[in-house]
């Protein structure tokens, strides 16, 4: 896969991936702190053999994507909900990814998101609902209080000191999915290393855009009312062992979203093992090929 940098607009360069050109458009959006490699090769090539042309790519403040250039808000400024006038919301990630819709030359795709990357896709459905033709959002939530919200051990964790070199970043990636990881699967340390790794070399000291990704969310607030708006055909996937959004955020997405079909998987925490690529994949292909059939089975008026 060759990287690229869309323009998407506002001063802003997305960089993506693309694989298998030709195919049903599918754009993969990925959550908080996270760089397009984190869906990973083994997920891509399992989709791309189902006939989807997709499409990973860096949100805003990662990796090789527009980092902004003021200073992040610190805990005691998130819970005072006190940041830079600059500050972006989720609104303006899925702007960005319309942008990137754009520059792709798709009219509309297939949206897949997790995690932050749920609630960007589940934004562009509400707002720009003629570029989604379906939306699979996976352990996400709507911004609800009281729901969806990680453990107090998860934040604790999430505060903590930014790693200074990508040993550290390594090693606290490696501490943190021991935490918020599937625990009904396997831990494949050595993936996770190199993961981690390849995030570090991509973008070093990545805290910062993390930091801003993180008020972004915060300042979105409440998405239960705008979700009523969202029309595309929605899958909701979320795991039952999840301590960074609790999997209450699961049920109220897909309460929210008229028509939304959940499925918990058990054993499931907040990552994507390697062990459940056949599963997300089988999922996301009914999804869409349920949908597709639907469409073609419309009558012509």
């Amino acid at each position: 896969m060759t990287e690229q940098l869309a323009d998407v607009g506002r001063g802003i360069h997305l960089a993506y991936e693309r694989r298998g050109a030709g195919g049903v458009p599918l754009l993969l959006v990925a959550g908080l702190g996270q760089q397009l490699h984190e869906w990973h090769d083994g997920l891509i090539d399992l989709l791309v053999e189902r006939g989807y042309d997709v499409v990973r790519f860096d949100n805003r403040d990662v990796g090789h994507s527009t980092h902004a250039g003021f200073r992040p808000p610190g805990p005691l400024d998130l819970a005072r909900k006190r940041w830079s006038p600059e500050q972006y919301d989720l609104g303006d990630l899925a702007l960005d990814t319309v942008g990137l819709l754009d520059e792709l030359r798709w009219e509309a795709a297939h949206l897949v998101g997790m995690s932050m990357g749920g609630m960007i896709a589940q934004t562009v459905s509400a707002r720009y609902p003629s570029r989604v033709l379906s939306l699979t959002s996976i352990f996400s939530t709507t911004g609800a209080a009281r729901v969806g919200r990680p453990a107090l051990s998860t934040w604790a964790r999430m505060f903590g000191k930014p790693a200074r070199t990508r040993e550290e970043h390594v090693d606290s990636a490696v501490r943190m999915y021991r935490h918020i990881g599937s625990a009904g699967y396997p831990f494949d340390e050595p993936r996770l290393r190199a993961t981690a790794g390849t995030t570090w070399d991509r973008d070093p000291r990545p805290a910062a855009g993390v930091g801003r990704q993180l008020a972004g969310i915060i300042k979105s607030g409440d998405r239960t009312r705008e979700l009523a708006a969202v029309a595309a055909p929605t899958l909701v996937l979320h795991g039952d062992r999840d301590r960074m959004v609790n999997p209450t955020g699961g049920v109220v997405t897909a309460r929210a979203i008229p028509g939304a079909r959940a499925q918990t998987l058990p054993g499931m925490g907040h990552d994507l093992p390697a062990a459940l690529w056949p599963t997300f994949a089988d999922l996301i292909d009914t999804h869409i090929r349920t949908v597709d059939s639907r469409s073609s089975d419309a009558p012509n008026l």
